[in-house]
């Protein structure tokens, strides 16, 4: 494993790199508040220069949210879900930069890549052609799926497997481009931000050996068909988490976009040599007559469905459904083998821009439910995960600055 980390550090300066995270400015067109102070004239100059500029967005999401567990009320409040500054912009023809940051995390520097996790972006790409490019610094993990790489401002709430897998990392990304249609990405990233304690809550288990290349490689094919209409993205990663422990990424998105509609299956899979995730080993309740620690050999598997609709330049609505299991694949200290939970969302939004002009600026209306069935694999453990419900009135608002 180590030899294959090392060999494809090596070679991946030959290859190039893909976009990360898809810019939201950049889809929708959204003129920015100072091209809308000036005229049209100098509008139309700045954009035949703008690959040349900087552009800067202030990305806002907020709502007031009803929670409820086991259809019992529990709170109404508010909640700033998701601040985000983003800079982003082209020094010449070879080199762009990409910078963002997030206001909802923590700000200390973590020990491997000496950045805070509040930094999503901080990278900078070298275009060497249109055939190919290169990325270097922090980034996206290119795992497969539409939610792996649409904006996060897309998406109310992801499964629990995006929700617990650390996509932004350091390291080295790059894409051939093999036509305006077909796209291989190679990606070599840290597996991790900081120490064996900041990824598992109880410490790596007892007798492990820590990782020396603690690195995940990622081989990434995105494809479009019927004239686009079709976008299928599949990838599989390895890396190490401990000497002789694993892990590994197989995920795929299949997207139909056309018109008003958007629809989506995304297919996620892991399988750990240690519980990165932690959902298996948090299941370990109150009472358990034993000290607390990590889970190993554990899998996790998940089904994604989404169907997106603007029936009105004004309205979109989408229903939106997961299915997702967690278990163990080999017995280890007081974790059996077998199926541990089966938890499920159903969501429903309804979305309205009331400014036809601003693509930017909407408001929305959303319904989640998420339920949990525990076995008894799960019960041995003293687990408790409650059904809840969430009820939430928002707005989403993409500045775009400069």
């Amino acid at each position: 494993m180590k030899k294959l980390f090392l060999l494809i550090s090596m070679l991946l300066p030959l290859a190039a790199v893909a976009q990360n995270e898809t810019l939201i400015s950049n889809n929708d067109s959204i003129p920015s508040v100072l091209e809308r102070l000036i005229t049209e004239r100098v509008s139309q100059q700045h954009s035949q220069h703008s690959q040349y500029q900087s552009h800067m967005n202030l990305e806002f999401y907020t709502s007031s949210n009803a929670y409820f567990t086991e259809n019992t009320f529990d709170e109404l409040s508010f909640k700033l879900n998701r601040v985000r500054l983003e800079i982003y912009g082209r020094l010449n023809e070879r080199l762009s930069y990409h910078f963002r940051q997030s206001f909802n995390r923590y700000y200390n520097p973590h020990s491997l890549d000496n950045l805070a996790s509040s930094i999503e972006y901080a990278n900078i790409t070298w275009h060497g052609s249109e055939k190919f490019s290169m990325v270097a610094g922090k980034q996206f993990v290119a795992l497969g799926g539409y939610e792996a790489y649409v904006n996060a401002l897309r998406v109310r709430e992801f499964a629990e497997f995006n929700n617990n897998v650390a996509v932004y990392q350091a390291g080295l990304m790059g894409v051939i481009d093999f036509n305006e249609d077909q796209q291989l990405i190679m990606q070599v990233v840290n597996n991790r931000s900081g120490s064996d304690s900041d990824l598992f809550i109880y410490g790596r288990p007892d007798g492990l050996e820590p990782a020396k290349v603690p690195l995940l490689a990622t081989l990434n094919w995105n494809g479009y068909f019927a004239d686009k209409a079709l976008h299928f993205r599949y990838s599989a990663s390895a890396g190490q988490l401990a000497k002789g422990r694993n892990i590994y990424y197989l995920t795929c998105g299949n997207v139909y976009e056309k018109g008003p509609v958007i629809a989506y299956l995304d297919v996620m899979y892991s399988r750990e040599g240690i519980d990165s995730q932690q959902r298996i080993t948090t299941l370990q309740g109150q009472g358990r007559g034993w000290l607390p620690q990590t889970a190993q050999n554990t899998q996790y598997l998940s089904f994604i469905a989404n169907f997106d609709y603007q029936f009105h330049p004004k309205w979109n609505a989408y229903i939106k459904g997961a299915y997702e299991t967690a278990g163990v694949y080999e017995e280890n200290g007081i974790f059996g083998a077998g199926r541990y939970m089966t938890s499920w969302n159903a969501q429903g939004c309804l979305e309205w821009f009331p400014f036809a002009e601003d693509k930017g600026f909407k408001v929305f209306a959303h319904y989640l439910y998420k339920g949990h069935e525990l076995t008894e694999n799960a019960e041995t453990l003293m687990a408790v995960v409650p059904h809840t419900q969430r009820i939430s009135l928002g707005i989403v608002y993409v500045i775009p600055v400069l």
